[in-house]
């Protein structure tokens, strides 16, 4: 058995003594959560981390985050999202994208405490237009500050005509283009820049472990994007801070932590997604996150020889679809999923020689694909901690809701 397959193994032996029976069930091992996020501090060298809301979607475990040292504030992924955050007490949020819901940028208005803490995203002059129009009459006096705003760069890596590799995010793409937007800004006293963010997608969240002539060419992609994204970075904050003076400039991801760390204009990186260490980050070559997040399943069936049957299962990650978005099944080892079948709504056959060694009752234990998206299907994630020793063994630490086990009003 690997150390990995032991350690769920102890878990689950502690879940059992425990009486935690009831399948499905989502483990946080606080021991993984905490090296990784140690891990992510190194990584940075010193330069703050942004812990992105949407790998955790726990607020326990943005609040057990954001009481590292090395961390400082939250990027957050919807503006309801960030509401209900600062009024819970997070005094410093970020919105990763654009929001057109006129009726939340007003309640951002009139929240107490909630103008100073939220920073919202825009790319083009017509956001700036309906977050002006839709506050309007909320602004009759000077008292009021404005709605603080950071402007979103573009850095997908595009080396030919008609060959472009990163998301399809911001229409700022240059300098010239940046400091356009930043004096449309200026204009409008409602609003004051205070920022810029840059996502390297292309490099922080792309795997790059493969082998063979995919894994060289990615790699390949990953060398040569770095030095443009630098460059353009660099000139687009420099154009930029001639119109305004600017709190923050936050760039990278969890895959790209020292290269975006490293650029001169960059004040801060972003992470999240490697304090849970999920299965699309097994293909890294750089850095390898503790697995921290395990979710498991029953056993419901034994149709056949070598099958056993899971009762759902089917929480596959979004983006293109393909093998890498399914789960990983981390224990017992051994098993796979069927071809016919794959991870399934309300059942998963898995596959080989193992299976015979399961009955219904038992537990099969999975990874998914991505970090907080399970926390849309569960309210509330078990707590382990310990080394799993006969000295120091795995302890059940208490238990934290997802934000859909809170309820989240925004959900």
């Amino acid at each position: 058995m690997t150390a990995a397959g032991s350690r769920i193994a102890a878990i689950a032996r502690a879940l059992d003594e425990e009486g935690y029976r009831e399948r499905p069930i989502a483990v946080l091992d606080l021991d993984a959560f905490d090296a990784n996020l140690e891990d992510l501090a190194r990584r940075a060298g010193g330069t703050p981390i942004r812990v992105a809301s949407k790998s955790l979607r726990v607020r326990g475990l943005l609040e057990r985050a954001l009481a590292h040292p090395a961390t400082r504030g939250v990027l957050a992924f919807t503006l309801p999202e960030a509401l209900w955050l600062v009024q819970r007490g997070v005094d410093d949020v970020l919105l990763a994208y654009p929001t057109a819901e006129i009726g939340v940028i007003r309640s951002l208005c009139m929240l107490p405490g909630t103008l100073e803490a939220v920073t919202l995203m825009v790319d083009e002059a017509a956001q700036l237009d309906m977050m002006v129009a839709a506050t309007r009459d909320l602004r009759p006096g000077r008292d009021r500050p404005p709605l603080r705003v950071a402007i979103e760069l573009d850095v997908s890596y595009a080396p030919a005509p008609g060959l472009r590799f990163g998301a399809h995010r911001s229409p700022v793409r240059t300098a010239a283009q940046a400091a356009a937007l930043a004096r449309e800004i200026a204009a409008r006293p409602a609003l004051r820049l205070v920022g810029m963010m840059a996502y390297e997608g292309q490099i922080a969240g792309v795997t790059d472990a493969a082998r063979g002539p995919h894994g060289a060419a990615v790699r390949t992609m990953k060398r040569l994007s770095r030095p443009d994204v630098a460059r353009r970075r660099a000139e687009a904050v420099a154009a930029v801070r001639e119109v305004a003076d600017l709190e923050l400039v936050n760039g990278g991801g969890t895959g790209s932590l020292e290269s975006t760390a490293a650029e001169p204009a960059v004040t801060e990186v972003a992470a999240g997604s490697g304090l849970i260490g999920p299965g699309l980050f097994d293909g890294y070559r750089d850095f390898a996150p503790r697995p921290a997040l395990h979710i498991g399943l029953s056993v419901v069936r034994r149709p056949a020889r070598e099958v056993a049957t899971l009762l759902g299962g089917g929480w596959v990650a979004s983006g293109p679809p393909g093998a890498d978005r399914l789960p990983t099944i981390a224990h017992p080892a051994g098993l796979r999923f069927a071809p016919q079948e794959a991870a399934g709504e309300v059942q998963t056959p898995v596959l080989g020689p193992a299976a015979d060694g399961l009955r219904v009752g038992d537990t099969v234990w999975l990874r998914h694909a991505k970090a907080g998206e399970p926390a849309e299907h569960i309210g509330g994630y078990v707590l382990v901690a310990g080394a799993g020793t006969d000295a120091e063994p795995i302890r059940v630490e208490g238990w934290l809701p997802t934000y859909r086990g809170e309820g989240a009003a925004f959900l």
